[in-house]
């Protein structure tokens, strides 16, 4: 399968960022955007309010620009996190009266949120979803059939 490098790098930086403990949603510099960024935090100025899909002023010249962050527009990177962020449990947008999971370092946590934010970045780059487990035992079923 052919991807793109953007989607190679994403999720080499979000694996090795789950792996280490290091995939918190919570901070800005250690959740799915942050850890495309390279653990920056610069993005967060892209819009007035986190886990919201609309652009501030900022965001939206850096849109119309085409500026590319990792290979990521600025509406593109809102959308990650904003997966990212609903998959963990979070209610949107962020404030500190809305829903939020209790334990944000769990593990199970953590695993929904990288599993659907890798899936977007395979609808984002249109490549077959690479956390579709259905295809592995659809494969097992015909060998057993050809058994």
């Amino acid at each position: 399968m052919k991807t793109s490098q953007r989607f190679e790098a994403a999720i080499k930086k979000l694996y090795i960022a789950f792996h280490n403990n290091r995939l918190n949603p919570a901070c800005c510099k250690q959740c799915a955007v942050g850890n495309i960024l390279d653990n920056t935090d610069s993005w967060k100025h892209l819009s007035d309010y986190h886990g919201t899909l609309k652009l501030n002023y900022v965001g939206k010249v850096n849109q119309n620009l085409n500026r590319k962050f990792n290979g990521y527009s600025p509406l593109e990177l809102l959308q990650i996190e904003t997966t990212f962020l609903k998959a963990c449990g979070f209610q949107l947008p962020l404030h500190y009266k809305n829903d939020k999971p209790k334990n944000l370092t769990d593990k199970e946590v953590q695993f929904k949120g990288l599993f659907e934010t890798i899936s977007f970045l395979c609808h984002l780059d249109n490549i077959p979803n690479v956390m579709d487990y259905q295809k592995l035992f659809e494969n097992e079923k015909e060998l057993q059939i050809l058994k």
